[in-house]
């Protein structure tokens, strides 16, 4: 017999089938708190759900067409907390802003050229403009609500790179008002060369998030997340027909024997020499830990434990718009972000 929702829709599995499917504990948990209505700060189920967000430069739009459609599809507030690396951090702070459908500015050519301007070369400034983006454009043109970020009960944890340790860092204990939150999400997207120096914070110094966690799912399950949903903006590594999960880490793996890259080498030797030595190895294991990254998610994707955390990451398709770092080209993406906003529909669709 066709099983129906609880609205009456045929097709839509039961809890028990979602729950029992690869990655279906994150998504019956979510469906439990759309269902129950439940709101952060006043939970009763004994979970904590987060959200981890992926960057990439531009790169970043296809995660934020992702959470775009869950603000669409009124799952905000069935997450405890938003942690965010680079881009996604921005991403996080739009989805908990009083504004979350701004995450389509993603696409608005003048974003992109706030954000990337090349001609800064010319005046020795860095060609990824992050002050110009979120002390201007956030702060004046397309305001960001940084007071609604800052009072909303899902949490958000922006996460950099510290200078002195290589380390991953949450920034959340720092952001105490709207200044603070915006040199936070500079710091945790201040790339080496391409955005400038590292980002001052309370005496200590920052940069990108991806130096140390591309995608911060691991602060995330350290924290105490017994549910984590990857918003991932990288499509599978290799060609689908290798399958998803397996694919991705075929090409993690041979990114990782390839060692750092020579651009890597020498950002190591020229930007990061005056730094500890704990940075600058973060920075050129960045490949090795992709790998590793890839094969823990795909365990979880494909054969998800039956108790402790439960991950599920959701990916662009492997047709999706190739964006490069740097993109500024309005339909490239337009077409991104809608890449993004598919990938997220369509795992929606399996909600009961």
């Amino acid at each position: 017999m066709e099983q129906q929702d609880e609205y009456g829709a045929p097709g839509a599995p039961s809890a028990p089938d979602v729950a029992s499917a690869p990655g279906g504990r994150v998504l019956a948990a979510l469906a439990e708190r759309r269902r129950t209505g439940s709101r952060p700060g006043g939970r009763t189920d004994g979970r904590r759900i987060a959200l981890a967000v992926e960057g990439g430069g531009m790169r970043g739009i296809i995660s934020g067409g992702m959470a775009l459609a869950l603000h669409e599809a009124g799952l905000t507030g069935a997450f405890d907390a938003v942690y965010g690396a680079s881009a996604g951090a921005l991403t996080g702070a739009w989805l908990l802003s009083s504004d979350p459908g701004q995450l389509a500015g993603w696409a608005d050519a003048e974003y992109a050229r706030a954000m990337v301007r090349p001609a800064n070369v010319l005046r020795g400034r860095p060609v990824v403009d992050l002050h110009h983006l979120v002390e201007h454009l956030y702060a004046h043109v397309a305001r960001m609500d940084f007071d609604a970020i800052l009072a909303n009960p899902t949490t958000l944890h922006p996460i950099a790179t510290h200078t002195g340790t290589g380390a991953a860092t949450d920034l959340h204990p720092l952001l105490t008002d709207p200044a603070r939150l915006r040199l936070a999400l500079r710091a945790s997207a201040a790339l080496p060369l391409l955005a400038g120096p590292p980002v001052a914070l309370d005496g200590s110094h920052y940069y990108d998030a991806g130096l140390a966690e591309s995608v911060p799912f691991r602060t995330a399950l350290a924290q105490g997340a017994t549910h984590v949903l990857v918003l991932r903006s990288r499509a599978p590594l290799a060609a689908p027909a290798a399958g998803a999960a397996a694919g991705a880490a075929a090409g993690a793996a041979a990114g990782a024997a390839a060692g750092p890259s020579r651009g890597s080498r020498m950002v190591a030797r020229t930007v990061l020499r005056r730094y500890p030595a704990p940075l600058r190895d973060s920075y050129l294991g960045r490949a090795e830990r992709l790998l590793a990254d890839e094969e823990l998610l795909g365990r979880h994707d494909l054969a998800p434990a039956a108790d402790g955390p439960a991950v599920l990451s959701v990916r662009p398709g492997s047709d999706a718009p190739k964006v490069g770092r740097l993109a500024r080209d309005p339909a490239l993406l337009r077409a991104a972000l809608e890449s993004g906003r598919a990938a997220m529909d369509g795992l929606l669709a399996r909600l009961p």
